[in-house]
This record gives structure tokens, C-alpha cells and sequence, in this order.
């Protein structure tokens, strides 16, 4: 497969709970004016722009894109909004390597803000996505979803709550080496079993925050990354994955995949590999910056990413494993774990992935980095996003 689309420039903002001192757009608009930057462009070199935003009543203004378009150097432009929750940043990197791709543009700003905990109503619109009639007796919400997702996971394979506490604890060990991390204390594993139960069996240690940032990247032609970038990140693999949103469908004998699982994450990575080239991601994948909320979610997915079999990963995170140093690095950024501006998250796992095969991850850089993956999850664990980005094209 002849590879023609790069990462060129990379942006982003420091993550925090609260940026009151910016508005959405201007938010946006300072990761777009720090990955132009970094890409040797101006705005007038970028041919379109893609927005990432997941449900519009977080930032509570009605089709905010709208609001952002001339901050982010949309105006008079091809421009397109992307929402697949969670996942929204893996599918606007997708939609915009697509633009390119096809010869359309040679270079687009894919651009992804978030101001999550500046929204007052911010867990009443997480709890909304679900049937009010099918699973409203479930009182369903972003949390309790992945934790009866840990449960499964935890029956099946014997997965425990001491392996669960050590992917916090190596995540937040490799998020206090990131300036730009939202929580950047290290935490101890005996912290992070005596915090306090959110909902069985994930601890408040367990969890994401609630953060504000924003993210961008710009993408270019073959051509222009040549004449940009002294080494990009070429995009040489992609894929996504969409299951039914009714996590009962994804459980018992009936079920093709599994809720305690991310056979669609699986779904998507093999084909994303097979794109890449890949043959055997334990041996030829670098690192890999995962869309992981939770720590169980983090688990299911180094299986999914055929990093190891079902059920090991819970022993193998805590063998470390996937530790900086480890087999096979998992989030050297901290991850989801230390920053969550959710429509931004999964374009930050892009983001990272590029850094670490520029060779620009500062104090997080994997020494030797040639490929890495990048993943994002959405809605109630159904969208699957996976990228693979690598040195060579």
C-alpha cells in the first residue's frame, strides 16, 4: 500500500479542570495556532478543517462549530463537525485523513476543545444516551457501564482489583512526567485500593477526571510533509468499529461480541494492522496511547490489541508489562487516566502516538519509538477507533 498521508504538526493545550479565562472557541483556537506552528504553516496553507465535538450541551451553546469556525481558521473553507462521543477525536483524525487521502486537500487542521467540568449539567448529559424505556430501570451512566464491564471481565478471567489498581498506578507515575497532564501526583497502589468505591469494583483512583483542553494536528500529502517535516508521522493503518449501543445485546450466549471484551476494538485494530502491515503487534508495535477511562478498560483493550491474550492483561499490567521500560509501553503520556476533555481525548491519543515517532515526546518519549497505536472508545463502549502511525511510510 503506497502511504500518502502524515502528522505534521501536533497542539495542545495544558489540561486542567477549569479554563475560564478562554472561551470554547479561543480554547480551540490556541491547540490550532500551537499544531500550525509546529507544522511551518499558516492558516492560509491549510486547505480545510475538521471539528471534533461531542454532544453540544456540554459546552451548552447549540451547534458550537458554528461558534468556532473563524477561530479555528474554518472561514470560507470546506468544514466539517465530527461527534462519535468519546471516540470524537479518532474519528476526526480519521475524516481528516480521508480528506487527504483521496487527493481532495493537501493539508487539513483537525482540531478537537473541551470544557467538560465548566458545564454544570455535564453528568446529566452523560447519563442521556441510553433508552429511557429498554435500560432506564438500569439508571445507566458513563461510570456504571464500564464498571459492569470490569465485572464481566473480572468473572471471566479472574481478573482483580490489585491488577486494576497498578494501571493507575503506572499511568499516573508516566503522567507526572507530562507538563501538559491534568492530574500529575503519583500515586502508590495501596492509594489508589484505599480510595473510595465510585461504583464496584472501580475505585475514585480508578477513574478519569474531568478535564478542559483542546488538541489539534494538522495532516498533509506526501508532498508537503516532505518539504514540512523532517520526520513525520505517517499514518499507515486505520480503521473503526460501531457496535449496537445496548450493552444487554452484548452479553450472554446470543452475543456475537462481548461487553466484558473489546472484540470491536479487536475488530478494528486487525484491519488496521492488515492496512499497516502488521503481522505481530506485541513484536512490531512500539508503544500504544489507549483511550481508557478506566482502568478495566484499559485491560480489556491491550487484549483487544492483540497484545497479549484474553484475560493476561490484568497479570501482565501488573508484571509491568506495560510499563516506560516495559515490554510494550501503554500510555507514556499518562494517558486518559491523567486528562479527559472528552472531545478532545482520543485526538490526544493521536497526538501522543505522533510525538513519540517524531521523536518529540520530551521526558515521555519511548527511547527507539517506531510505531505506536492509537485508540478511542465512544458512546457506551461502542464506537472503536485505531490508528497506526509509524517512521517510515
Amino acid at each position: 500500500m503506497t502511504v500518502t498521508t502524515a502528522i505534521i504538526g501536533v497542539g495542545q493545550t495544558p489540561y486542567r479542570f477549569q479554563t475560564p479565562e478562554l472561551t470554547w472557541p479561543e480554547l480551540a483556537q490556541e491547540a490550532a495556532r500551537r499544531a500550525l506552528e509546529h507544522a511551518r504553516l499558516g492558516v492560509d496553507d491549510i486547505d480545510a478543517v475538521v471539528l471534533g465535538l461531542a454532544p453540544s450541551a456540554l459546552v451548552g451553546v447549540n451547534e458550537a462549530e458554528k461558534w468556532a469556525a473563524p477561530a479555528v481558521g474554518a472561514a470560507g473553507k470546506p468544514y466539517l463537525r465530527v461527534n462519535t462521543g468519546g471516540a470524537t477525536g479518532g474519528s476526526a483524525a480519521q475524516a481528516g485523513y480521508y480528506h487527504v487521502a483521496s487527493g481532495l486537500f493537501k493539508t487539513v487542521l483537525v482540531v478537537c476543545a473541551d470544557k467538560v467540568a465548566e458545564s454544570p449539567d455535564a453528568q446529566h448529559v452523560l447519563n442521556a444516551p441510553w433508552d429511557p424505556l429498554y435500560e432506564k430501570d438500569v439508571t445507566l451512566n458513563a461510570i456504571n457501564m464500564c464498571a459492569f464491564q470490569a465485572v464481566r471481565h473480572m468473572h471471566k478471567y479472574g481478573t482483580t482489583e490489585r491488577q486494576l489498581a497498578s494501571v493507575a498506578v503506572r499511568s499516573r507515575s508516566n503522567g507526572a512526567r507530562n507538563p501538559l497532564a491534568h492530574l500529575r501526583r503519583p500515586v502508590t497502589l495501596e492509594e489508589v485500593l484505599d480510595s473510595r468505591y465510585i461504583c464496584y469494583p472501580l475505585k475514585l483512583a480508578d477513574c478519569c477526571p474531568r478535564s478542559s483542553g483542546a488538541c489539534a494536528v494538522v495532516l498533509a500529502s506526501a508532498e508537503v510533509a516532505a518539504r514540512q517535516c523532517a520526520r513525520p508521522a505517517w499514518i499507515r493503518g486505520l480503521s473503526a468499529c460501531t457496535n449496537t449501543y445496548y450493552m444487554g445485546d452484548r452479553m450472554g450466549p446470543g452475543a456475537e461480541l462481548d461487553h466484558g471484551d473489546c472484540d470491536d476494538l479487536a475488530l478494528a485494530a486487525r484491519r488496521a494492522y492488515e492496512m499497516a502491515g502488521i503481522r505481530d503487534p506485541r513484536r512490531e508495535v512500539s508503544l500504544a496511547e489507549i483511550y481508557a477511562p478506566f482502568t478495566s478498560t484499559e485491560i480489556a483493550a491491550v487484549e483487544a490489541l492483540g497484545f497479549c491474550a484474553k484475560g493476561e492483561g490484568g497479570r501482565l499490567a501488573e508484571a509491568g508489562a506495560w510499563d516506560m521500560g516495559g515490554e510494550l509501553p501503554v500510555n507514556p503520556s499518562g494517558g486518559t487516566l491523567c486528562a479527559n476533555p472528552i472531545s478532545a481525548t482520543a485526538l490526544v491519543r493521536v497526538a501522543e502516538a505522533a510525538l513519540q515517532v517524531m521523536g518529540e515526546a520530551g521526558e515521555r518519549q519511548v527511547p527507539g519509538a517506531r510505531v505506536a497505536v492509537a485508540t478511542g472508545v465512544g458512546g457506551s463502549l461502542q464506537f472503536h477507533t485505531c490508528l497506526v502511525l509509524a517512521v517510515e511510510r
